[in-house]
């Protein structure tokens, strides 16, 4: 995929990991529109972007994120609210279109259910526990659909690549030696990392 001029080869190569990824579980599998209630949960590396994307596409953006030290940068990226848990914006009244899962522990994904909207749609991309007991009562009740989201496409990073152009999205990227690889996955392993890192060679 063409690379814009403006977009340097550090986003460059962070759009088509994590921004293609986001990009496709936002835009592709949620399919969120303009004027949607969404919930994203968890801002790490995937969840920045897919939240920036979300309120581009001119979502009304809520984040919902354990880790209050992030809650700063939810704000910035648009959202209207962040919260420990997507539970408490249900417990304040507060329902969801779309919600995009990109924690995956399990407890989030069957909140997310519950947090929905009738015909609502939760897509489940992260990984953090492989397995969720959910709520079926609610599931069946308000018709909700559950979505995995995995990848993406070249479409998918041509619209990234778009976002980044106009510089509406600019992902918060780390830059590390190839020598530093091997820290940095211990640092990945550990949860020590904010946004992406990206191995360069100069």
């Amino acid at each position: 995929m063409p690379i814009p001029d403006s977009v340097d080869f550090v986003k460059g190569a962070a759009a088509t990991d994590a921004g293609m990824t986001s990009y496709h579980a936002v835009a592709t599998r949620a399919a969120v529109k303009k004027g949607e209630n969404v919930c994203i949960i968890g801002v790490g590396g995937l969840g920045q972007i897919g939240a920036r994307v979300a309120y581009l596409l001119g979502a009304n953006l809520y984040v919902a994120e354990v880790k209050e030290s992030a809650w700063p940068m939810a704000r910035d990226l648009g959202a209207i609210d962040v919260k420990k848990s997507i539970a408490v914006f249900a417990a304040e009244g507060i329902k969801f279109d779309k919600v995009i899962d990109f924690a995956g522990f399990g407890t989030t994904t069957a909140q997310a259910i519950e947090a929905c909207n009738k015909h609502g749609v939760v897509v489940l991309v992260g990984m953090g526990r492989l397995e969720s007991t959910i709520n079926t009562k609610a599931l069946i009740l308000s018709q909700v659909d559950l979505r995995g989201s995995n990848g993406g496409t070249k479409e998918d990073i041509t619209g990234v690549y778009e976002l980044m152009a106009s510089g509406k999205l600019d992902p918060f990227t780390i830059k590390i030696q190839f020598s530093e690889i091997p820290e940095g996955l211990k640092k990945l392993q550990a949860g020590n990392v904010h946004g992406r890192l990206v191995a360069v060679y100069e």
